[in-house]
């Protein structure tokens, strides 16, 4: 083959059209095989399906209309969970990455035990520690007691990718802030975080696909998201396979659309750079 063809190849094999499409098909195929394979297994056991009755868990028609099922409402609550909880995380996350890059030792050493205390700890263990024995104390109701605990877990998370974005602008940038005379707070304001973003806008969207699939766990404490719907239909119907595959469906359908959104964040920032 001529070498220019050969770099013709070697540049469209590389093209991102085509990457996404081969991550598609063998995401596509990965899937049919898990499902043919859970599907044959659920038949050895003689397990018989009523997919039929999955819909109603769905929507159901009320006196007034359609509405939405236990599961949608569960949807509803874990999307509100997630929302709420992102947004303080990025408070945390960018508050614990300007103490660790302050020059205040008291900040610093507050900002490391806080990171070493929740990365070192599973989230179901903080999840149980916050509503047992913090909520009492502070008078936090299930969804606020839920709410902290991802905040406080993906916060530290968010805060290193931060402090990393942070630090990837050159110095340049800070010594001339400098010579204009601006202040540390004016710097980060105008010229630092608007450049730092677009290097940690994908990975904070990923890390925001965490935050949807660790909000499962919240069903722990007797919080009727869509995890905790889920049990309840199970426990009451015994369709477990259906329900827990339209439930995953669901999980994979959101963190999904989320990683799109990365991939396209991604390309943008290629394309601009």
């Amino acid at each position: 083959m001529p070498k220019t063809h050969a770099c013709s190849a070697h540049l469209a094999w590389h093209r991102p059209g085509l990457s996404n499409s081969l991550q598609l098909g063998a995401f596509l195929l990965l899937a049919a095989g898990l499902a043919w394979g859970l599907a044959t297994g659920a038949e050895n056991l003689g397990y018989n399906w009523h997919w039929s009755r999955v819909p109603r868990y769905l929507v159901q028609q009320g006196a007034t209309g359609w509405q939405a099922g236990p599961l949608l409402q569960g949807l509803g609550l874990t999307l509100a969970i997630t929302a709420v909880s992102l947004i303080i995380t990025l408070i945390i996350g960018l508050a614990t990455a300007l103490m660790r890059l302050s020059g205040s030792p008291m900040a610093q050493t507050l900002a490391k035990i806080y990171l070493e205390l929740i990365r070192n700890t599973p989230l179901l263990i903080q999840i149980f520690l916050i509503y047992f024995v913090f909520s009492p104390i502070l008078g936090l109701e299930r969804f606020s007691s839920a709410v902290l605990a991802l905040s406080l877990f993906e916060g530290a998370y968010a805060s290193e990718i931060i402090r990393a974005g942070i630090l990837a602008i050159p110095t340049g940038q800070w010594e001339a802030s400098a010579s204009l005379g601006m202040t540390s707070a004016q710097n980060y304001r105008h010229i630092i975080l608007p450049q730092a973003l677009r290097q940690m806008a994908p990975p904070l969207t990923s890390q925001g696909v965490s935050l949807i699939k660790d909000s499962a766990l919240v069903s722990t404490i007797a919080i009727y998201d869509l995890t905790m719907q889920g049990q309840k239909i199970v426990a009451e119907t015994f369709l477990t396979f259906e329900i827990w595959f339209t439930v995953a469906a669901i999980y994979l359908a959101l963190t999904i659309s989320l990683s799109a959104v990365v991939t396209l964040l991604e390309l943008k920032l290629r394309t601009e750079n």
